[in-house]
């Protein structure tokens, strides 16, 4: 995911600000629509990576001080240019940006003197997740594969992928990543991405058979190269991150 300039020393206040409106109990709802899924990516500054995380943990503690209850995640990119972390949370619908945080008002100060400094630029974005497709939340794994697309086709690219991964699901058990489709966002966004969990990077040396693979043998190989060309059809751009899991700059205790 690209990322724009950084505009105001406020800006990481107004993130803080509008993240702890999220809770992350909306993760865990399988509704029809799925929940929404806020991201926001920070670059930082070349050599404030411990500034950062200092900074990241005193707001920490002075939310959970304060008795706030807005719970949030935060992952660090494994790869890719720069140095990025990703704070996520949840929220079952956008009425929940129109609640207050007086326990995040308190913390202000902190973000202001201990976190803008080392940010270099940030980005945030919006998803809905897709349940019907998806994993069951919760997930407690330290590592997610993060692969996202620009689409030509969003119609075609959706019903491909729900034909592919039900039949994965029915020969597996259960689907293997969390997807989403993006709400909004710049001309550089996602219009959809799979976050696929491994619980450790040894994980990430299993070898699992490929799912075009498991389609084939449930519906033939001409059915397989006919869907597969119509899902390359449909895509502009495709690219992926593994992040890991920063849970001493989390708090989300439903996922201990």
């Amino acid at each position: 995911m690209k990322t724009i300039r950084l505009l105001s020393v406020n800006f990481v206040l107004m993130i803080f600000a509008v993240s702890t409106l999220m809770s992350v109990g909306a993760q865990a709802q399988e509704t029809e629509k799925g929940f929404i899924l806020s991201m926001t990516e920070f670059t930082i500054k070349g050599g404030h990576d411990v500034q950062f995380r200092e900074g990241i943990k005193a707001w920490k503690a002075c939310y959970i001080e304060n008795k706030g209850d807005w719970t949030w995640t935060m992952w660090n990119r494994v790869n890719g240019e720069g140095n990025v972390y990703i704070l996520t949370s949840g929220m079952a619908n956008w009425a929940e940006m129109d609640k207050t945080d007086e326990s995040g008002k308190k913390c202000r100060d902190i973000g202001r003197e201990l976190i803008n400094p080392h940010i270099e630029s940030s980005e945030s974005n919006f998803a809905r997740f897709m349940p019907d497709i998806s994993k069951a939340y919760p997930n407690t794994d330290m590592l997610l594969w993060v692969t996202s697309w620009q689409v030509n086709n969003g119609t075609k690219f959706r019903e491909i992928v729900k034909e592919v991964t039900e039949t994965a699901k029915k020969a597996e058990g259960s689907s293997r990543g969390y997807w989403y489709s993006y709400m909004g966002g710049s001309k550089d966004a996602a219009d959809f991405f799979v976050a696929t969990p491994f619980a450790n990077f040894a994980a990430l040396d299993v070898e699992n058979e490929n799912v075009w693979n498991i389609y084939e043998k449930a519906n033939g190989k001409e059915k397989r190269e006919q869907l597969q060309a119509e899902f390359r059809g449909s895509i502009k751009e495709a690219w992926s991150y593994l992040i890991r899991r920063e849970k001493d700059l989390s708090h989300n205790p439903a996922t201990k």
